[in-house]
């Protein structure tokens, strides 16, 4: 893979919420990751130059919450290529929740093996447009027992989907359920609030503590949430992960951030879309909740990146979500879009406004120019060789 530098930058977010802008205005590439962050002067010898022309550059976007079937297809709404838009909405890496809308899902224990170990595996030589989709979450279903999530551990499954959205609901079992998983080496989390799809169950708050799930999902609601004083509770009775959606109340998406702000605890906010679900696909979603906790919640936009960057990569053990050195070259380039409020992205998104993305890169190769699902950037990014 060839050398790549990146000069002009103007403002750089890093994905670390202890660390969320770097002074840097250049980027060196090698082999797919990072290999230098400063200055152009320091580097010589790259094969190819990408000038920024004074936009951003952030981490490509995780989202925390996504149920794929297979294929770049969601059967929720018939539609094609939504993996591929995501990308043009900032996001190279989506998380599983369950491939709960695979249509004639099964429910058996070996079923529930089957397929979370066929969608591992499908999703691993699948990167549509370059995204990583970490697949391959099993639903809990009753009848499981150590030695099944012991098989899929051992298997190369990574992830548990939601808690609460197959036939585990009461307390005990869901404890159960939740330590066996992490036992297997299974990243967890569990449905909060609300019943969301047929057979899904109301998770109220006890349940959702008890569990002591690596992610609380969707707190603001998936899409019904808790009333605020029961969030409040939930994000007091548990040292994990909240997850805000695209997908759910605004309102107590506000609510649970400035609960974590409170604490000192904005390392715990991770963000999602909960997407495809029936509110639809939302490509630009990440972007939005980003935006909505800025223009509403006065959230700083490099806290925000953090949220949907280097926080879920350290609650999901990956590599994603950060320019640092070592790290895959995942770039999103953007800037305030062309007739907006802000000088910057940054200024756009605390205005309520969603920047333009002009250019996005994984793994150090360039994915796509100009968003086709952005409005257009004021500056955008030239690649020369």
């Amino acid at each position: 893979m060839a050398r790549i530098l990146v000069k002009g930058l103007g403002l750089v977010f890093s994905g670390d919420v202890a660390n969320p802008r770097l002074d840097a205005e250049a980027i060196l590439i090698d082999e797919g990751r990072i290999a230098g962050i400063g200055r152009a002067d320091e580097w010589t010898g790259a094969a190819t130059v990408i000038d920024a022309h004074g936009c951003a550059v952030m981490p490509g976007l995780i989202d925390n919450h996504v149920h794929p079937a297979f294929g770049d297809w969601t059967p929720r709404q018939n539609q094609l290529g939504w993996i591929e838009a995501m990308v043009h909405g900032g996001t190279t890496t989506l998380i599983s929740a369950g491939e709960v809308h695979l249509p004639g899902r099964p429910k058996d224990p070996v079923g529930v093996k089957a397929l979370a170990i066929a969608a591992q595996r499908c999703f691993a030589a699948f990167r549509p447009m370059g995204a990583r989709v970490l697949a391959g979450a099993p639903v809990p279903e009753r009848g499981m027992t150590q030695a099944d999530y012991d098989e899929m551990g051992a298997a190369g499954v990574r992830l548990l989907g939601e808690i609460g959205l197959g036939t585990i609901k009461d307390l005990a079992e869901v404890v159960e359920v939740a330590a066996m998983a992490r036992k297997a080496g299974l990243y967890s989390m569990i449905h909060c609030g609300g019943p969301s799809i047929a057979g899904s169950n109301l998770m109220q708050r006890e349940v959702v503590i008890a569990a002591d799930a690596d992610i609380v999902a969707h707190i603001n609601g998936g899409p019904t949430s808790l009333p605020a004083a029961e969030l409040t509770k939930v994000i007091e009775g548990t040292s994990r992960a909240i997850e805000v959606v695209h997908n759910g109340n605004p309102r107590n998406a506000l609510h649970a951030m400035n609960v974590l702000r409170e604490m000192g605890r904005l390392d715990r906010l991770v963000i999602g879309t909960d997407s495809p679900a029936g509110s639809g696909v939302q490509p630009l979603g990440v972007m939005r909740t980003i935006s909505l906790l800025c223009s509403l919640g006065d959230l700083d936009p490099g806290i925000a990146i953090a949220a949907a960057g280097g926080n879920t990569a350290h609650w999901r053990n990956i590599e994603a979500g950060r320019i640092a050195v070592g790290a895959p070259a995942d770039l999103v380039f953007l800037d305030a879009p062309i007739g907006g409020a802000g000088r910057d992205a940054a200024e756009a998104f605390t205005s309520g406004e969603l920047p333009g993305i002009g250019m996005v890169m994984v793994d150090g190769e360039v994915r796509t120019a100009r968003s086709r699902n952005t409005p257009p950037a004021a500056r955008i990014p030239e690649m020369s060789r």
